[in-house]
């Protein structure tokens, strides 16, 4: 019998003999805790003891075959003894009693060793179908008995007048003394009901705990009433309200859930109990309350008399029925129902208008939303047909379960070995599936009953996708486990997030938005199309939002809670579940099995985590049969058609899967809650942008293409960029020391295998991103497609598919090219010659012509780089960007040889870059001339170096310091160069300190091989001294304003508040520091502590906050700089995309594009931005109260004194040849 068949029956009979221990309390503090295994109890059940005692007969088999197979060895008679299969646990309802046993055979004569051992077979055999019988009738009743047990609908109210009211409308049988009673509690409202006082809780580790359960609770409800499990919500919900002490935790959005759901199915009864529920609470109904029951009586043929007095109570509550249709988040066929009900009552209701839509007055985008002005917004160079047919692929695509991509790994050849592996894998993964089957089924059940007893467990989150969907994400998870394992805690969330997305796009395909949203989109497309006309040129949010409001509210996300103790079960089925013989991938393996995952502890600084790794004979398999496929979720690949505009917090990107308009950490609430209470139209120019940057289309460069993967296949190159295999990472010594080896020599050798190891570790990751890279390229090769966009909460743009975009190395941005050409026409073609000199970084100090001049002298170098890029000189190599300096050689080789270069359609991105962008930032808000002059804010001949130049200043320090006689001055002589200061004067403007410059440019110094290594430490505080003072020196103003900031953030956090801003294109802006606080997320393997730094009701960080602000602000600043010059551009026609402060369009574009960047540039620092600041500063955290000028002076005066500025004349940046080149 192969060993694979005794896999799956083993597996299951381990886990229906294993004992049901409780998972062990948390070890101790730190981001994971707790400890692997049940724990072992001396004292157990007689039924717990026949288990053990029987599975210690199956230990004792094994033990015994050994033995025979040791007595073989020995002795002169030769024993074959087959091995027996046992069988599985059938599923319920299958019919299937388990597998058939096989036949003994006798090739030679028996020992009395290898009888006794049939004999106990034979025994163990009869236990174990015995014990499989036990426990299915066991399973069995266990769901019998979940399927009885009644589920309470009934409340049991703590006050005696409501609970005698609601048994006597209990004993009355009458239909409409239903809808009677809920007349009567609405006229009792105003004088009965009143908002119940929240307790007072001093303790906010308490208030973060109770919160955490809050959400935890009403998540549960929600999701019950998802899945089709209403009376379990209702039964939790009333078992909640029964306690006095429970009740405390209820809140009336907990009580709406539960009505809104009963309101779905027109339960009316069952609605009322939950309105004597919220009475006996005392809450008040607020809007959702209202719209349930008057949604559940618009699906009855209710009274009009109770809606009328519904009707009358919301009036009486200060509530309009213009507000159910305008504020309530409801479906479309719920706002149906609604408006039947309304209408019943008052016939000539009619629906309030559509607001008109909001206008955005920022002066700095006047003329982006100008009502009358030109505009030639560009279209896609593809027809209507193209767009629908490509809408209709990413539809399905987002709608299938995940996106197979064949692998660009070397295929190895197919030999027997190869064969042997995937038939082994694939009949392994058979099993896996069925035994994770297997093991959802008994965790449900598990859960079931949790949640029966009143507990919200995750039971209706298991059950919102079906087995096989759960399976199929689970065996994805496996797939793409790392060979070095992956942390419990990344694990679970990534679990969860999948569960999450993929319910997310089954409601939509349930709920129809699927047809709803090919309707829009269709028509949408008519604005893109290249063969179509609309009537007015409009940007794409405004034509998409003209085609008719929202059909469906926002879906909220899970609680962090919630996701992460979601991913924690499903963790814990793969590694429960999962098991294979010792031996796959050959015919006959040990009887023995092994997990194919398993828990381990590891140490990632000080912490101690938990990590699940896969058993390295599971990695040996996997190597051996070299899949060719990867799979994908669709929210990871780029998109085939364009991305839906941004259109709120909510919508927009791609098509189903849900997307994040600012990207944050999960369980973060505070970003969303600032966009959501945020004005729309101080929106529109984050949304406008984002979804221009999405709309460019790209496609793959195949020539640069192939060159790599060439590469990739032999090996890789990591001077190129293109990582090696872990085969070549080096290995440690393999020879034994001696037992007289020093401890020295000992340690060395240990630090030389940690040191391989961490090599071989970081190999690997950078190998699988590189494969990931390189396979979708691979299989976008041939296809056009889009990168839509979010932002994160400073306002920085990023494309959202994580592994194939412009924002990753020098070897992605080569493989990316416009979808759309344009001709060169009469400068195209030296703008790519300078754009190749500038990937070079051969001649940064020299002019535009000069650096023409140069690229027209190499012409032979780039002709020969483009012709014979392997085998030839091999110029583009030593290049800075070599991988972009080659596509570009191809480009020019190709417009050269064009009949009319100036009509060569070329599709390359020319960039153009920032000088130090953060520092020419600062020094336009400081209007500093000198500053100014150091970052080619001023007209030049030649472009200036702020490096260089900070470089200088510190040499002329080191030789004044020499000429004291200051020992470390004269070690350094010679030494003092660009790039020993370069990184620290980059980070500087972005908050770095004195001790990690210090660092810098002690790791640069180590890299000197003539330097004196014994003076690095002494050197480095020298030099990090010197950098400082020539900073200060030369942006005097850069460095008030940096300490203004610094100061008012400090003040502000020690106030207990994080800082906040408003961005001059009017995004919100809060920063995600503060305090720890810990959340725990118990579970079977291991208890998590979450350690949660980023929500807005916890204390703030001090030290980051007043760290971060300085680079955040400036970064919000780049950001709107970027926004400004992007709109204007698309205003224009032209194609644009950025990496930050390094901006992108085609050659033929750049004149227009430098031009609009400048404008934008100085209108942007023409606005009062350090006033404005200080202005909302003072409003939003000295305005509190009256008293607070008293106690908070110093914050106060702080915010009010804005730094001086300088006489610099910003209009002198439109004549900047080098502001951006």
């Amino acid at each position: 019998m192969s060993a694979l068949r005794w896999g799956l029956g083993a597996a299951g009979l381990g886990r229906a003999l294993r004992s049901s221990g409780a998972p062990r309390p948390v070890a101790g503090e730190g981001f994971l805790g707790g400890f692997w295994g049940p724990r072992r109890s001396s004292s157990a059940s007689p039924c717990e003891q026949d288990r053990r005692r029987d599975w210690g007969h199956a230990e004792l088999l094994e033990v015994l075959e050994a033995r025979v197979r040791q007595l073989q060895a020995e002795s002169v008679l030769e024993v074959t003894v087959k091995r027996v299969e046992v069988a599985r646990l059938p599923e319920a309802g299958s019919g299937d009693g388990g597998l058939p046993l096989p036949t003994q055979e006798q090739t030679a004569p028996r020992g009395r060793w290898a009888q006794k051992l049939d004999k106990e077979k034979r025994l163990m055999q009869k236990r174990k179908q015995r014990l499989e019988v036990k426990m299915q009738v066991r399973a069995d009743k266990q769901a019998r008995r979940l399927q009885s047990r009644a589920l309470r609908l009934e409340p049991q109210l703590l006050s005696a007048r409501l609970a005698q009211s609601l048994r006597a409308e209990e004993q009355g049988a009458a239909e409409g003394c239903w809808e009677e009673r809920l007349a009567q509690l609405l006229r009792e409202a105003p004088q009965r009901l009143g908002k119940r006082k929240k307790p007072v809780r001093k303790d906010r580790d308490l208030e973060d705990n109770v919160l955490n359960q809050q959400q935890r609770l009403l998540s549960f409800l929600e999701c019950c009433s998802a899945s089709g499990h209403l009376p379990l919500a209702h039964h939790v919900l009333v078992t909640h309200h029964g306690s006095a002490r429970k009740q405390q935790l209820l809140t009336l959005p907990m009580y709406n859930a539960v009505m809104r759901g009963w309101a779905r199915q027109g339960s009316f009864k069952e609605l009322v109990y939950v309105f004597f529920m919220v009475k006996d609470a005392g809450l008040a109904p607020d809007l959702m309350s209202y719209a349930a029951a008057l949604q559940c009586m618009g699906r009855l043929d209710q009274n009009t008399p109770t809606i009328k007095r519904c009707l009358e109570q919301m009036a009486e509550d200060g509530l309009r029925p213009q507000q159910l249709f305008t504020e309530a988040p409801l479906s479309k066929e719920e706002r149906a129902m609604l408006l039947s009900a309304v209408r019943r009552a008052d016939p000539t209701f009619s629906l309030p208008p559509p607001p008109p839509p909001p206008v955005n007055c920022s002066e700095l985008l006047k003329e982006i939303y100008a009502e009358h002005g030109s505009a030639s917004y560009p279209k896609l160079h593809l027809p209507l047909k193209t767009l629908q047919d490509l809408f209709q692929e990413q539809v399905l695509a987002e709608l299938a379960p995940s996106v197979s991509v064949q692998s660009v790994e070397a295929a190895p050849a197919l030999t027997t070995e190869v064969e042997q592996a995937r038939k082994a894998l694939k009949a392994l993964q058979g099993q896996w599936e069925a035994a994770l089957h297997q093991v959802l089924q008994e965790t449900k059940a598990r859960l079931a009953e949790e949640a029966y007893k009143g507990q919200p467990s995750l039971y209706p989150y298991l059950c919102l996708l079906d087995e096989h969907e759960l399976v199929r994400i689970l065996m994805q998870g496996l797939q793409m486990l790392p060979a070095q394992g992956e942390s419990l805690i990344k694990l679970a969330k990534d679990l969860g997030l999948r569960v999450f997305n993929r319910h997310t796009v089954q409601q939509k395909q349930l709920t129809k938005e699927v047809q709803a949203l090919e309707r829009r989109y269709l028509q949408y497309l008519h604005l893109l199309a290249s063969d179509t006309q609309v009537s007015a040129p409009c940007l794409p949010r405004q034509y998409w939002e003209a085609l008719g409001p929202p059909e469906a509210p926002p879906r909220q996300p899970w609680p962090l809670q919630v996701l992460m103790q979601l991913g924690m079960q499903l963790a814990e089925v793969l590694v429960q579940a999962l098991r294979m013989p010792r031996s796959p991938a050959t015919a006959q393996g040990s009887g023995s099995l092994i997990p194919v995952l398993y828990h381990v502890y590891s140490f990632r600084s000080f912490r101690q985590i938990g990590v699940v790794k896969p058993h390295p004979d599971f990695v040996q398999l996997l190597e051996a049969a070299a899949e060719p496929t990867l799979a994908f979720e669709t929210c990871d690949m780029p998109m085939l058609c364009p991305p839906l505009p941004w259109t709120s917090p909510h919508t927009g990107a791609f098509l189903l899967s849900p997307t994040k308009l600012m990207r944050a950490v999960e369980g973060t609430t505070q970003h969303q809650q600032l966009l959501e209470h945020h004005p729309p139209a101080k929106l529109h120019g984050a949304l406008d942008t984002l979804t221009q940057l999405g709309n460019c289309a790209w496609r793959v460069n195949g020539r640069v293409l192939d060159l790599v993967l060439d590469i990739f296949r032999a090996k890789g190159c990591a001077r190129l960029g293109v990582p090696p295999p872990a085969s070549e990472a080096p290995q440690p010594s393999k020879r034994h020391l001696p037992p007289s080896s020093t401890p020295t020599r000992k340690a060395e050798l240990r630090e030389e295998l940690a040191r391989c190891l961490k090599v071989a570790r970081e190999m690997r990751g950078l190998r699988a991103e590189a494969l990931y890279r390189l396979s979708l390229a691979q299989h976008l090769r041939h296809r056009i497609f889009w990168l839509p966009h979010n932002m994160d909460f400073r306002g920085r743009t990023y494309p959202c598919p994580p592994h194939f975009n412009h924002l990753g190395s020098d070897l992605a941005r080569a493989l990316l090219e416009f979808a759309e050409g344009r001709p060169l026409g009469p400068r195209g073609l030296d703008w790519l010659k300078i754009h190749l000199v500038n990937l070079t970084g051969l001649r940064k100090r020299d002019s535009l012509q000069a650096r023409l001049d140069f690229a027209d002298a190499h012409m032979d170098d780039i002709l020969d780089s483009a012709d014979q890029p392997m085998t030839g000189r091999k110029w583009w190599m030593e290049s800075e960007e070599p991988w972009q300096t080659l596509a570009c050689c191809m480009e020019i080789a190709r417009a050269t040889r064009a009949p009319d270069p100036a009509a060569y359609v070329s599709h390359m991105p020319v960039h153009q870059d920032g000088s130090c962008n953060g520092l020419q930032h600062y020094a336009a808000l400081g209007r500093d001339t000198l500053g100014a002059a150091s970052v080619n804010l001023l007209p030049a001949d030649l472009p200036q170096d702020v490096y260089s130049e900070v470089a200088a200043q510190v040499e002329v320090f080191r030789r004044q310091d020499a000429a004291k006689g200051v020992r470390v001055a004269k070690v350094l002589e010679g030494f003092i160069t660009r790039k020993v200061v370069k990184q620290t004067v980059m980070t500087v403007v972005y908050g770095v300190t004195r001790y990690g410059g210090r660092l810098q440019i002690e790791k640069r110094l180590r890299e000197l091989s003539h330097f004196p290594q014994e003076f690095v430490w002494e050197a480095s505080h020298y030099l990090v001294r010197q950098v400082f003072s020539s900073l200060q020196e030369m942006f005097s103003g850069t460095r008030a304003i940096q300490h203004w900031l610094t100061e008012s953030a400090r003040l502000i956090s020690h106030m207990g508040s994080a800082v906040e801003w408003v961005t001059p294109l009017g995004i919100p802006v809060i920063q995600p520091y503060h305090r720890d606080t810990k959340i725990m997320v118990k579970g079977g393997i291991q208890s998590l502590t979450c350690s949660s730094s980023r929500d807005s009701n916890q204390k703030p960080n001090t030290l980051k906050q007043k760290n971060g602000f300085p680079p955040n602000f400036i970064h919000s600043l780049d950001s709107s700089h970027m926004m400004l010059t992007a709109l204007h551009c698309y205003r224009r026609g032209l194609t644009f995309v950025s990496v930050h402060d390094c901006f992108w369009t085609h050659a033929a574009d750049i004149p227009v594009m430098n031009q609009v960047c400048r404008e934008q540039f100085i209108r942007l620092h023409s606005q009062p931005i350090l006033q404005d600041l200080s202005n909302f500063l003072v409003q939003r955290f000295c305005g509190r109260s009256p008293q607070f000028k008293n106690d908070n002076l110093k914050l106060l005066h702080t915010l009010k004194s804005v730094p001086e500025t300088g006489d610099f004349d910003l209009e002198q940046v439109q004549r900047s040849t080098y502001f951006f080149s």
